[in-house]
């Protein structure tokens, strides 16, 4: 076992900031390497309060912020995704949290992280559930409609 600080969100292991023990081929393979974590020295106190900062600085401000973004999101209706598609409706590829993300701000809904995005495998037009996770607690449920591009 090994001890990393975790410079990004990673879901199940816990976020930016923390320091987490971890099986050392996990450390060794993937977090350090895709920069998801650094490795755990005595002198990393210093480092872990600036990733706590930056990720404080990058979060919504307040509660209040994030509630009244979730309101907005979720009286919004249905958010349309167009895509290219083949017969059937079937799509080239699947939607991934980038393209969520780009079409939630084309409504003039305000702008969301890509990574606080959870959806299901899309893979074929209709409607879907996305989550959207704003700050500690409050996570809005966001309708999207995947269309075939004309």
């Amino acid at each position: 076992m090994s001890k990393v600080i975790l410079t990004h969100e990673v879901r199940g292991l816990g976020s930016a900031g923390d320091v987490v023990e971890v099986k050392n081929g996990y450390a060794r393979n993937y977090l350090v390497p895709q920069g998801f974590a650094v490795n755990w020295t005595r002198g990393g106190g210093a480092q872990v309060e600036q990733i706590r900062a930056a990720r404080e600085a990058r979060a919504l401000a307040s509660v209040e912020d994030a509630q009244a973004l979730k309101a907005k999101l979720q009286e919004a209706g249905k958010i349309r995704l167009e895509v290219k598609t083949g017969t059937g409706g079937r799509l080239f590829g699947s939607v991934k949290p980038t393209a969520v993300a780009a079409a939630i701000e084309a409504a003039g809904l305000g702008e969301v992280d890509k990574r606080k995005i959870s959806l299901p495998t899309i893979k074929s037009t209709g409607e879907y559930k996305a989550t959207v996770h704003l700050h500690e607690g409050v996570d809005a449920v966001v309708t999207i409609q995947v269309i075939s591009q004309r």
